[in-house]
């Protein structure tokens, strides 16, 4: 029995997410006197995932695996799973815990929660999971009562601890002779950006009101300024002025960073949904009424072409100042 954690490689390190997994595993891993085990694909320093509390980690390797695909993913895990007779499975809820887990959960007929927010409250073989429900307006408690259990964490939601020792990865061999994929990659382009959106504690984000893509200059300089990473609403995306990965909302990408700054964006509920998790948020629109103010921690009512070179001015004066 053991509990089986899913992490993922990014930039050649280790994602903080993934972190965040591994420390939630362990501490269920504590509660049942059992190990962490986490399993990772691709080549990283994996010392960190022993500090964050996996006390083995498995390398899984087979050459289709270097092409993601959800299927292979899913089947490479399962080998593992049994591998380790694993009854606890922990994926942080990104693109690949969305596209695999639910796999799993019908390949192992286990009961998952998709995007739990706190750690589990463990009575004899029953989990009782919380995650967000209703667009983030409420909060929903559901009992895991099978054999097999898989949850997926939202990003952000837990602090990284590192107080564990680190252990070295070591490989595992998967068989996916016998897997075929109905998937097949034409192009593959990877996020240049520094910093990964799910990761980012600071969020600059922006929306219609900059108007059109030749005007992102200032909110790319105060992201880098700040060290954040950008983002952007649904239809700033659905019209190509920004890539699709920095989509963030209830169609995209759900973020908790702890400041979020929204520019040029309404504040539909659609959009809300995805970032309503942030710890401060501060909302810049010429439109009093926008319904993005009432969910914003700070406001400010005006041209966002006068006042965001106000804020990139203000930032780099308090670094110099530092």
């Amino acid at each position: 029995m053991s509990i089986l954690i899913y992490t993922e490689v990014s930039k050649g390190k280790v994602k903080k997410s993934s972190l965040e997994a591994v420390n939630y595993g362990s501490r269920i891993a504590a509660q049942l006197n059992t190990t962490a085990v986490a399993v990772i694909v691709g080549d990283a320093d994996t010392s960190d995932l022993g500090k964050a509390g996996a006390a083995k980690v498995l390398k899984l390797k087979n050459d289709k695996l270097a092409v993601h695909d959800g299927q292979y993913i899913t089947a490479a895990i399962e080998q593992a799973i049994t591998a380790e007779n694993a009854t606890v499975i922990i994926f942080s809820h990104d693109f690949t815990g969305k596209e695999v887990a639910p796999r799993l959960a019908a390949k192992l007929k286990a009961g998952i929660v998709a995007g739990a927010i706190d750690n589990p409250v463990i009575s004899g073989s029953s989990f009782s999971v919380k995650k967000n429900a209703f667009s983030g307006k409420a909060i929903a408690n559901y009992a895991i009562h099978s054999d097999k259990k898989i949850i997926t964490l939202l990003p952000n939601s837990f602090a990284v601890e590192l107080n564990g020792a680190s252990v070295d990865a070591v490989d595992f061999a998967v068989n996916l002779d016998n897997i075929t994929s109905a998937i097949k990659i034409k192009e593959i382009k990877k996020d240049s950006s520094a910093l990964n959106l799910t990761d980012a504690e600071l969020v600059v984000s922006a929306g219609r009101g900059m108007k059109g893509p030749e005007n992102w200059g200032i909110i790319e300089e105060l992201a880098k300024e700040m060290g954040a990473a950008t983002a952007c609403s649904r239809p700033v995306s659905d019209m190509d002025w920004r890539p699709h990965h920095e989509h963030v909302g209830q169609t995209g990408i759900a973020i908790r960073p702890n400041l979020y700054i929204a520019i040029g964006i309404s504040g539909a509920i659609q959009h809300l949904a995805g970032v309503n998790g942030s710890k401060t948020i501060v909302v810049i629109n010429s439109d009093k009424e926008a319904p993005f103010f009432k969910s914003a921690d700070y406001g400010i009512v005006g041209d966002a072409f006068e006042i965001v070179p106000k804020l990139i001015a203000a930032v780099k004066t308090f670094k110099a100042n530092q």
